[in-house]
């Protein structure tokens, strides 16, 4: 359990029993559901109560024949989480450094419509009264900012009173296999940097006080739990770095138009694929 890791997935094995419920499905992603039913995992696993659904597939990085069904897939899979009402999408994370950019180029592709609400009104069509209110921001870390994201979006959520929040990061994980190719939703809200051992302020229902959807991508994995899972040992002499794929670039472009264009379709069922590509 030394190994860093935001992926409940490998928290929580097959064989997980007691207030652990492990459902599997199969669609264009391989679909792991668990349902934590309270807290005692918490300060063991650092997984709080809620529910996780990872969708595991092929290389983000490479667009796939099937994008657009991964794309109408990941949609019926956020829309189950997102309450009635005004969404703020959040985008966490240092647009500067690129594993970590995730969050900053999801938000940039978010349709925004909470300020068409004079269009909204004059509406004969009612397409735009068919939209969902929708706000977005990225706010940089607290080293460029020198506030704790949560704080920023406790204050914006003071203004704006939205229904519920779906923020986006990049992760951890401990599985090569796993980097670059899996996606985590869930609903028991997110500690920025926790996989990589600098956890910030958490943002949840709890500290916000609506609910928190987190989704993310695994962009990086730490030296030392390669070596452990490798070998079978603890590395010795050995410094720990956090790795990232080669392709990162790529990983971060399409991962977050994957994710932008889920979000979209989930929070506005009334649009079609072609809408929000054409949008961005």
């Amino acid at each position: 359990m030394n190994n860093r890791t935001d992926l409940a997935v490998e928290r929580f094995p097959e064989n997980s029993s007691g207030n652990v419920h492990i459902n599997n499905r199969r669609g264009i992603f391989s679909v792991t559901e668990i349902i934590l039913d309270d807290d005692s995992y918490s300060d063991t696993l650092g997984k709080s109560k809620g529910r996780y659904v990872t969708l595991e597939g092929n290389d983000l990085a490479v667009f796939s024949d099937d994008y657009e069904k991964m794309i109408t897939e990941l949609a019926e899979e956020i829309r189950k989480f997102i309450p009635d009402g005004d969404i703020l999408v959040v985008g966490l994370g240092n647009r500067d450094i690129t594993p970590d950019a995730l969050g900053n180029m999801v938000s940039a592709k978010i349709l925004a419509t909470r300020h068409l609400e004079n269009e909204l009104e004059n509406d004969t069509d009612n397409f735009l009264q068919s939209l969902r209110r929708v706000s977005t921001f990225a706010g940089g870390v607290l080293g460029q900012t020198g506030i704790e994201s949560a704080e920023i979006i406790q204050a914006v959520c003071g203004q704006i009173k939205p229904a519920g929040i779906i923020a986006v990061d990049a992760l951890a994980c401990a599985d090569v296999s796993r980097l670059g190719t899996t996606i985590q939703i869930s609903d028991s809200g997110i500690s920025p940097g926790s996989g990589v051992a600098n956890a910030r302020k958490e943002l949840s229902e709890k500290s916000i006080g609506i609910p928190v959807i987190a989704i993310g991508v695994p962009t990086v994995i730490d030296t030392h739990t390669i070596i452990r899972n490798a070998t079978g040992r603890e590395p010795e002499n050995f410094p720990d770095m956090m790795v990232t794929s080669r392709e990162i670039d790529r990983l971060i472009e399409r991962s977050s138009q994957l994710i932008a264009y889920g979000i979209n379709l989930a929070l506005q069922p009334s649009l079609t694929i072609e809408d929000v590509k054409a949008l961005f």
